[in-house]
């Protein structure tokens, strides 16, 4: 990091412009729902712990928590997914309302499920969770209608940065990829991905692609360990051609964060913390590297608060979005921030 210098008052200003920027997020929405209780004693039909319930919860998920952490960030969030038409589909909009985000993007879908998530968390610990979805792609005409739909969008908001949130739940598809990075482009938007598998190989000429190191290893098929720095910025570089990306950014847990561009591969070590729950983590992440992208902030430093930022989420329990001044506070301590 010793490259890097940057001034206390130009972190504040990049923290100030992320008020003034509009974010379209792509991506499978889902409710996480959260039973917190107290742990006493164990079953005695099974060696499993019995949760007596406190507490019953139901927040966004999956791409919706990025649309939260863009908002938490100060960035006007604009969510293009789908819900069923079902009970759980009408809490979903609710919660959206309920957060003051906008449901122009979200089509409602009668041969779908909304996808749910709970978690059981006894003694603020996750002891269980348990998945209701459904994973199959969405059809071809339903690709079509939210195809139409990002465009009115791209074509009438001020939009700044792109972002897919791939959960392979059957959203993204690849035709849905290749022509929204189309329209990007010709607008001259940059695109940035959170990756899953099913659609790895499918971002062809986004900006920024930011998979976790297990994603890149079942990507691409790797055996390399987080150790090992030097070879894992081979394989990104090699794949950052063939997948002509700008920007490969790449999250290692506690070993920190890789990025790698045609002029930049670098490694930053992870901030120590005491780590409550890393779930959430990958959604604050990408939402701190859009708005840096859509700042055009160096490489580095969109890195560097990229990598802070997954660390602070990670003290908290549960999903939660960042807390803006908090992550402000911290950034202004970073050792190259002068």
């Amino acid at each position: 990091m010793k490259k890097l210098s940057v001034k206390k008052e130009h972190i504040r200003e990049i923290f100030r412009s992320f008020n003034n920027l509009n974010v379209l997020i792509i991506g499978d929405v889902m409710i996480d729902s959260y039973l917190w209780g107290k742990v006493s004693r164990i079953s005695p039909e099974a060696p499993v712990p019995i949760v007596a319930v406190t507490k019953r919860e139901k927040r966004l998920g999956g791409a919706a928590n990025v649309a939260l952490n863009v908002q938490a960030l100060g960035a006007n969030p604009i969510l293009c997914s789908v819900v069923g038409v079902d009970h759980e589909g009408l809490a979903f909009l609710d919660l959206l309302k309920n957060q003051k985000l906008s449901q122009k993007g979200i089509l409602k879908c009668r041969d779908r499920i909304t996808t749910v998530k709970t978690r059981v968390i006894g003694n603020n610990s996750q002891l269980i969770r348990v998945d209701d979805e459904v994973e199959t792609d969405i059809e071809t005409t339903e690709t079509q209608q939210l195809i139409m739909l990002i465009s009115h969008i791209i074509q009438h908001d001020k939009i700044d940065v792109i972002i897919f949130e791939d959960y392979n739940k059957g959203l993204i598809t690849p035709k849905l990829i290749s022509k929204v990075v189309e329209l990007a482009r010709a607008k001259g938007i940059p695109t940035c991905v959170d990756p899953k598998k099913k659609n790895f190989h499918s971002y062809k000429g986004v900006s920024l692609f930011k998979p976790n190191l297990k994603e890149l290893r079942e990507g691409l098929k790797l055996d390399i360990g987080a150790d090992n720095i030097p070879e894992l910025q081979r394989a990104i570089s090699s794949y950052r051609v063939k997948l002509k990306a700008e920007t490969i950014m790449v999250t290692l847990a506690e070993k920190g964060i890789l990025t790698n561009s045609r002029k930049v591969k670098e490694h930053m070590e992870a901030h120590i913390r005491s780590i409550a729950d890393v779930s959430g983590a990958g959604d604050t992440v990408i939402s701190v590297a859009s708005l840096c992208r859509a700042l055009e902030c160096r490489d580095e430093l969109t890195a560097a608060l990229s990598n802070l930022s997954g660390g602070l989420v990670c003290e908290q329990v549960g999903v939660v979005p960042i807390d803006k001044e908090r992550f402000l506070e911290e950034a202004l301590k970073l050792d190259f921030v002068k």
